[in-house]
């Protein structure tokens, strides 16, 4: 009997210690994640009003004896990415960051003047948290892709798995590859435990989040929706693309170096209408940006639909602003957004060895 107490025991301890949150969680510890009940949550404060709200849903929504059932081809839930389940605050966006990275720090690559004098003079900027020009921010987001002009997806994509690897600015033990928002993270898995079908419908390039996701939200890359890179062919020179003919044994599709096509505001509807073709009865995001997705969600559903409003309002564990936090909630609340403070509710964020950065 003692040896069974004792076998039963060590089960428990080596459950309970998969997961050390005194360190930042890899990549394969937040992969690892797994919530199916609402006993299971680890990384929400007791109290936390949003787990209690999420976990109500459900059980609502999922019980067939509920006149609020949704059947299980209808439960779509759709979350933005930056700032809503991944660090957006250091100092900026992912793809911003990667192109400063790209035009003043790599030395395997020389930038067009143009995007060099550019970078040099909006670095101290971004980093002071200074609003930009309506020209250097336009010429920002033209550099997004420019810089990246004849690299093939593939070759892309591995440029962003090696920029994965840099240190977070502005904090401590955190690498940009394992900048996710844990508590966020376990609504992802809880929701998908629950025959939700999860999407990512972000401004970030479609490239980019399939990257930085890729083996630790267990998602389809089908179920992403992002910013679309323009796309070329070696050959195509100035041919209409509805006229060329591929030939796989010259040439090859690389990014061409135009815009993105911006997937922000009422264009995240619109993805949301072409790639889905149903009605989220879940949305999440953090910003304007995101309005477009969290008012349609609300918009005359046929089922019971929340939406969820992440506020960056920690000033101890992450780089909140005070200011926007307040105009942020108060925006939720005007709107019917349900608030989640990221002070108040998550126990921890990244992981507790997490720290800002003196």
């Amino acid at each position: 009997m003692k040896k069974k107490l004792l076998a039963a025991l060590a089960a428990g301890l080596i459950a309970f210690g998969s997961f050390n949150a005194s360190n930042a969680a890899s990549r394969s510890e937040i992969a690892a994640i797994n919530v199916q009940t609402a006993a299971d949550f680890q990384f929400w404060n007791d109290d936390s009003p949003t787990k209690r709200i999420i976990t109500e849903f459900v059980e609502d929504v999922t019980n067939p004896r509920s006149q609020n059932y949704i059947p299980p081809e209808d439960r779509i839930a759709t979350f933005d990415m930056d700032g809503t389940f991944y660090c957006e605050t250091a100092p900026i966006y992912f793809q911003e960051a990667m192109f400063l990275h790209r035009v003043l720090d790599d030395p395997n690559y020389t930038a067009p003047k143009k995007y060099l004098t550019l970078a040099k003079k909006i670095r101290p900027k971004v980093y002071a948290k200074q609003k930009l020009t309506p020209s250097e921010s336009k010429n920002y987001f033209e550099g997004l892709t420019a810089v990246y002009a004849g690299m093939t997806d593939d070759e892309y994509r591995a440029y962003v798995r090696n920029f994965m690897q840099t240190d977070e600015d502005g904090f401590t033990n955190l690498k940009r590859g394992e900048a996710f928002y844990l508590p966020m993270v376990e609504i992802m898995s809880y929701l998908t435990n629950n025959g939700f079908a999860v999407y990512i419908d972000s401004a970030c390039g479609v490239s980019t989040t399939r990257e930085l996701v890729n083996g630790v939200i267990p998602i389809q890359f089908d179920r992403i929706l992002g910013s679309d890179f323009n796309y070329t062919s070696t050959n195509m020179g100035k041919d209409n693309p509805h006229d060329h003919f591929f030939d796989r044994f010259k040439e090859k599709i690389v990014i061409s170096g135009k815009p993105l096509l911006d997937n922000a505001k009422t264009i995240k509807i619109f993805s949301i209408m072409n790639q889905i073709g149903k009605k989220p009865v879940l949305a999440f995001g953090n910003s304007g940006g995101d309005s477009g997705m969290l008012e349609y969600t609300l918009q005359d559903n046929k089922y019971r639909s929340m939406s969820f409003f992440v506020i960056c309002d920690d000033t101890t564990r992450e780089l909140g602003n005070p200011k926007r936090a307040a105009n942020d909630t108060a925006l939720a609340l005007k709107r019917g957004w349900n608030p989640i403070s990221m002070r108040d509710e998550f126990k921890t964020i990244y992981g507790d060895n997490v720290r800002l950065a003196n």
